[in-house]
C-alpha cells in the first residue's frame, strides 16, 4: 500500500500531530473515529508504557493510526557544559527552596530502538513516522518489512530530497511556524528554517513522493492554502491542544487560549534543540537560545524540579508551553469535531 492509498481510505488526508506530553491514545482514537489519521506519540514512552498504549488503540479501532518516534543520536557527555548548565538553574533552584547540589541529569527521551521495534511489530501501525531524520538502516529495515508506511519531518529541501533517497513513503514538510521540536537533522542552522507556504512548493516539486503540509495550518482556510500548494495531506497540531481528549495542563491551555499565544520563539531551554513554544520567564531570562543547554535531550531532567515547583504554585515560568505561530484555531471542543471541520474543509477545496 502506498502512502496515497492510505489517505484514500481516510474520510480526508488529515493528520493529527504527534504531541508527545500533551496526548495519549485517546487523542488518537478521537481523530481516527473522525476519519482522519490519529497519531501516537512514543518518543517519551519506555516498552511497557507503548505496549499499553498500542494495546489501547487495538482494542478501540481498527481504522488505520500512526506512531511517532524520535530517532536522534545520544549526546555524548560534556561535564564542562553540564557544569555551566547547572550554573545558569542554580538561582532559580534556590529561588523554589531546592537544592542547587542536587539538580539532576538523564537523557529524557530516548531514541527508536529495536527495544521499541520488537513491541511495535506486534501491531504492525499503518504508518510509523519520524522525528530528526530516521533510525539506523537495520531498524528502518524492520519496519518497512513488516509493512507499515514510513514518514520523516524535512525543514529543507535538501533534507527532503535526503529522506526520499532513505526511503520514505510520504515526507512531512516542517514549515518554521510548527510548535514543539524542530525536525530539522542536515544542519542545525536555523538560517535555514522557512515559513510551510515557502517550504511546502520548493519540497513538492524536489520530490515525486506525497508531500504534507505541517506548520501554521491552524483553520480550514490555512489547509485550503495547503491544498492549493501541492499538499497531498496536512498534519495539525496546536489545533487540538485544547480538545477535550488532549491531556494538555490547565496552565497550558490557559495560555493558550490567552493572548500569550501570539508571542512564540524557537527555545533550547527545556530540551537542548529548538522547538516553538510561547515566551515565558525561562526563555526570555536565559534565552531563548541558551548556549549552556545541554545537547538534546540533555537539558530536560534538570528543568524538570523547577517545572514541578512552579506548576505547583500555579505558575507556568518554567514550563514548556509548546505551540505554533497560529493558536487562532486553538479551542475547547471534541477532537471529533475538529477533525470533521478539517475533512469538509478538505472535501471542499
Amino acid at each position: 500500500m502506498s502512502a496515497l492509498d492510505l489517505f484514500q481510505q481516510l474520510a480526508a488526508p488529515v493528520i493529527q500531530a504527534p504531541m508527545a506530553g500533551s496526548q495519549n491514545h485517546r487523542l488518537t482514537l478521537a481523530v481516527c473515529a473522525a476519519g482522519g489519521l490519529g497519531s501516537l506519540p512514543a518518543a517519551m514512552l519506555g516498552p511497557e508504557a507503548l505496549q499499553a498504549e498500542l494495546q489501547a488503540l487495538q482494542a478501540a479501532t481498527a481504522a488505520p493510526y500512526n506512531v511517532n518516534f524520535f530517532c536522534h543520536t545520544p549526546p555524548s557527555d560534556d561535564a564542562a557544559r553540564q557544569a555551566e548548565w547547572h550554573a545558569a538553574l542554580a538561582p532559580y533552584y534556590c529561588e523554589f527552596g531546592l537544592d542547587p547540589a542536587n539538580i539532576p541529569s538523564g537523557p529524557g527521551r530516548v531514541p527508536f530502538s529495536h527495544d521499541s521495534a520488537d513491541v511495535l511489530e506486534a501491531f504492525r501501525p499503518a504508518v510509523v513516522s519520524f522525528h530528526f531524520g530516521l533510525p539506523a538502516p537495520d531498524l528502518l529495515a524492520r519496519v518497512k518489512g513488516w509493512g507499515s508506511l514510513v514518514l520523516s519531518s524535512a525543514t529543507t529541501v535538501a533534507e527532503a530530497q535526503w529522506l526520499q533517497a532513505h526511503g520514505v513513503d510520504a515526507i512531512i514538510a516542517q514549515g518554521l511556524e510548527a510548535g514543539g521540536h524542530r525536525g530539522m537533522f542536515l544542519t542545525d542552522d536555523l538560517s535555514t528554517q522557512i515559513g510551510t507556504f515557502a517550504l511546502l512548493p520548493q519540497i513538492v516539486q524536489a520530490v515525486h513522493v506525497p508531500v504534507i503540509a505541517a506548520g501554521g495550518i491552524a483553520t480550514p482556510a490555512g489547509l485550503t492554502a495547503a491544498k492549493a500548494l501541492g499538499a497531498a495531506a496536512v498534519q495539525i497540531g496546536t489545533a487540538y491542544l485544547c480538545s477535550h481528549e488532549a491531556s494538555t495542563s490547565a496552565l497550558h491551555r490557559a495560555a493558550l487560549l490567552s493572548p500569550a499565544a501570539q508571542h512564540t520563539a524557537l527555545t533550547n531551554v527545556f530540551s537542548g534543540r529548538p522547538a516553538r513554544g510561547m515566551v515565558n520567564r525561562l526563555m526570555r531570562e536565559l534565552g531563548p537560545l541558551c548556549p549552556q543547554a545541554p545537547a538534546f535531550p540533555l537539558a530536560t531532567a534538570g528543568i524538570a524540579p523547577l517545572r514541578a515547583a512552579a506548576e505547583g504554585q500555579g505558575c507556568a515560568d518554567f514550563s514548556p508551553l509548546w505551540a505554533g505561530q497560529n493558536a487562532n484555531g486553538c479551542r475547547t471542543a471534541a477532537a471529533a469535531d475538529i477533525t470533521r471541520e478539517f475533512v469538509h474543509a478538505w472535501l471542499a477545496a
